[in-house]
């Protein structure tokens, strides 16, 4: 897609930094995106802007009055970037906080019965539901999600559905399999049999790949980790429907408004946010004349999709002269070969040679990527299908079929070496 604007792949790296190369490694490839993405160079200015500003907000002074100007227009561009027309958005420590913020006070604030979550879903929601739904009289139900493709679906999550069902948790894509969910129909089953259940969902993963619509899902809640989303560490970020926002939830006594953030957040926080949404605006502006922001935001997440779709189906199945991983022997691919959830991930294994290994060998070939364990993190992935562990290879739009090609061009070496090693080459 993005080949079809002459230099725009060009326009676009140089709106990142470290595309190419790493201030330790020296040059690379980067396919550690589910890490956490590049950063945008609009980001790292506007953090150094705001990291220099001693003032604080809500002070009777002209700086005061900008950075609550400065907080109020990012509101606005979240909820454009989210198409968000209620509720509210706030800041906090990280993404995984933001989770535990959110489902905690869903469990506390509501009767016994039911907290309904999946199997596919990071331990940031799972471990959060795990401690509220005791605590608040309910039982954690966990929906088997499916080995074959790497995720689950309104079907699966159906049986389970309880007119006592509390609170739900979804994941919008899995960081391990990289395959999506479809939130949107998981909620309306949900909705159909326990109406005022509280649902909140993981996007942490998904919101790099764009395409994220807030009044089409039928939710409460909304997370997701900035710093993956091409801003930077040290925040996350949260949208809540007015009535998740309305329960119970810990505020400093008497303050106006019962607010949610607790003490002063960093301004700079969410100014890098409307960077964020200025990139996507920017992006999907190329793709469309529309001059409506949302309509733009739009494009863009069609184009991401189709350039990462095109990214991983070289990486699957070859680019040039190149096989891809389907043509390997012995490789593995989790959630199947053609499987149209895949959001820019892919996660495989490879008979005979440990995922560590390949890692350390692709890093030693200027590939950067990363190996996923059989641990607290994506044991609950890996452990059913017999793995100890994968090499983890994500993408983002700023990737390139070229650095596909030299990831294959890798792979087969370490393949050729490995059979060599074992006995088997010529």
């Amino acid at each position: 897609m993005f080949d079809t604007v002459p230099g725009l792949m060009q326009e676009i790296r140089a709106r990142f930094a470290h595309v190419e190369s790493c201030p330790f490694q020296g040059e690379r490839v980067f396919f550690e995106n589910a890490g956490g993405a590049l950063t945008l160079t609009s980001v790292v200015d506007t953090s150094a802007k705001f990291a220099a500003i001693p003032d604080n907000q809500g002070r009777a002074n002209p700086a005061a009055a900008a950075l609550m100007e400065v907080i109020a227009r990012a509101r606005t561009d979240m909820a454009t970037f989210f198409n968000a027309p209620d509720g509210q958005f706030i800041v906090g420590e990280s993404g995984t906080e933001l989770l535990f913020r959110l489902i905690g006070t869903a469990c506390l604030g509501t009767g016994s019965g039911r907290v309904l979550g999946s199997t596919l879903e990071h331990p940031a929601s799972r471990s959060a539901a795990d401690r509220y739904a005791p605590l608040s009289g309910k039982t954690h139900v966990l929906v088997a999600h499916d080995d074959a493709t790497g995720s689950v679906d309104a079907a699966a999550y159906a049986p389970q559905i309880t007119a006592d069902t509390r609170v739900a948790t979804i994941l919008h894509t899995s960081p391990v399999t990289g395959m999506g969910v479809d939130v949107a129909a998981i909620a309306a089953e949900i909705r159909a049999i326990a109406p005022e259940a509280y649902i909140i969902v993981d996007g942490i993963q998904h919101a790099a790949h764009g395409r994220i619509d807030l009044s089409a899902y039928g939710i409460d809640g909304y997370v997701i980790s900035p710093y993956k989303a091409f801003s930077r560490h040290g925040y996350g970020l949260a949208w809540l429907s007015d009535r998740l926002a309305a329960l119970p939830h810990d505020s400093l006594m008497n303050a106006p408004g019962s607010p949610w953030e607790l003490g002063t957040r960093d301004t700079g926080a969410y100014a890098t946010f409307s960077d964020v949404v200025a990139y996507f605006d920017w992006l999907g502006g190329q793709f469309t004349d529309s001059a409506d922001p949302r309509t733009r935001i739009e494009a863009a997440g069609r184009a991401i999709h189709a350039h990462e779709a095109r990214l991983t189906n070289a990486m699957l199945h070859g680019t040039g002269n190149l096989p891809g991983l389907a043509q390997i022997a012995g490789v593995t691919v989790i959630g199947g070969i053609d499987n149209p959830r895949r959001e820019g991930l892919v996660s495989f294994t490879l008979d005979g040679m440990p995922a560590a290994e390949i890692v350390d060998r692709l890093n030693a070939a200027g590939i950067r990527t990363h190996t996923r364990k059989a641990d607290h993190y994506s044991g609950n992935i890996l452990t059913p299908l017999g793995m100890e562990a994968a090499v983890r290879v994500s993408l983002c739009h700023y990737n390139t079929e070229q650095e596909v090609a030299l990831f294959l061009a890798a792979m087969h070496d370490i393949v050729g070496c490995g059979r060599q090693a074992n006995g088997s080459g010529s």
